[in-house]
């Protein structure tokens, strides 16, 4: 389950049964969107701006996972994206339509190998949270706890490996038609993507990345990790403590909830330091899905949260 670009380009063009509708689907996809962005982009009425950014929205979840991801990460970038436009794309980080519950209950059963009933004291019948790579349900544990059980989206591999290869290749035909310089070459940037996003749907690997994240915060009285339940963990099953905490999403919101926004800035500042020049080890997918505020700070540190623990990268002396 590791990323190859050779090997998986092979793969899709010895089945263009596959590869051709795709490869159609997802050109029509981006050429129709890039018309309205062209035609109505630089419009200054705000129902124009409001209706194209729900119609980006509706074709980066039409087109899938990696196309959410890809959505995902312009989420978080204001210095790229318009305000009018972040504010939709933000429904990609947590609020996206949820798969087939039944699916889930046997992707549980088929990996921690029983029914919810005999795993769990109440499982409920529709998830708290769906985003690009799966869904998490808030479940009642039989010691009486509650903790968060995400389960991964249904044939992930199939569609990351065939959607990565094709945006290759389209990023690599039309790479020297756009503006662009950033240093490397945007065929790099996809086999960067592709390697995460095949790391990333690994859930074993994100309970590993879990412990060792906790573990480096320990000393942090203002950084919370929550625990991770091996027994109910899997290759397409994680599950960890619940975390209690407001999004860091809306300064109105953490205003509502007694929280004082500057703190959980400082906090972030302070762990994302700690991060890139003491452990080495990051938290490459800091968006406010992931990141939650939580009360028992003070005015100056406030306490936060990080879950998801899929995106994680290292950085050398």
């Amino acid at each position: 389950m590791k990323y190859d670009f050779k090997r998986d380009l092979i793969w899709l063009i010895s089945r263009p049964w596959i590869l051709v509708p795709r490869f159609i689907q997802i050109v029509s996809a981006i050429s129709l969107l890039l018309a309205r962005l062209i035609f109505q982009g630089s419009s200054n009425n705000s129902n124009t701006q409001k209706n194209l950014a729900k119609f980006l929205l509706k074709t980066l979840i039409g087109l899938g996972p990696c196309f959410i991801k890809v959505g995902q990460a312009l989420s978080t970038r204001p210095d790229l994206i318009r305000k009018d436009w972040l504010e939709e794309l933000t429904n990609l980080q947590d609020n996206l339509p949820p798969f087939d519950h039944k699916i889930a209950l046997k992707i549980i059963e088929e990996d921690l190998g029983a029914p919810v009933a005999e795993l769990f004291d109440d499982f409920p019948n529709k998830p708290i949270a769906s985003a690009s790579l799966g869904q998490v349900y808030k479940v009642k544990t039989l010691n009486n706890s509650y903790c968060a059980v995400k389960v991964q989206r249904p044939n992930l591999y199939f569609l990351i490996r065939r959607d990565v290869v094709i945006l290759k290749i389209l990023a690599t035909t039309f790479s020297p038609l756009l503006p662009l310089n950033i240093g490397v070459g945007i065929g790099e940037i996809i086999d960067e993507f592709g390697k995460a996003l095949f790391e990333e749907i690994d859930y074993e690997k994100e309970g590993k990345n879990a412990l060792r994240f906790a573990e480096l915060f320990e000393a942090n009285p203002n950084v919370f990790i929550p625990s991770l339940e091996k027994n109910f963990s899997s290759k397409r099953v994680i599950t960890t403590s619940w975390i209690d905490g407001v999004k860091l999403r809306e300064r109105t919101t953490l205003e509502q909830n007694n929280l004082v926004p500057s703190s959980f800035i400082k906090t972030c500042v302070i762990s994302g330091l700690q991060q890139l020049f003491e452990h080495g080890y990051f938290h490459a997918d800091p968006h406010p899905g992931n990141m939650f505020a939580m009360k028992g700070g003070d005015e100056k540190n406030g306490n936060i949260a990080y879950v998801d623990f899929g995106m994680m990268d290292s950085i050398s002396d």
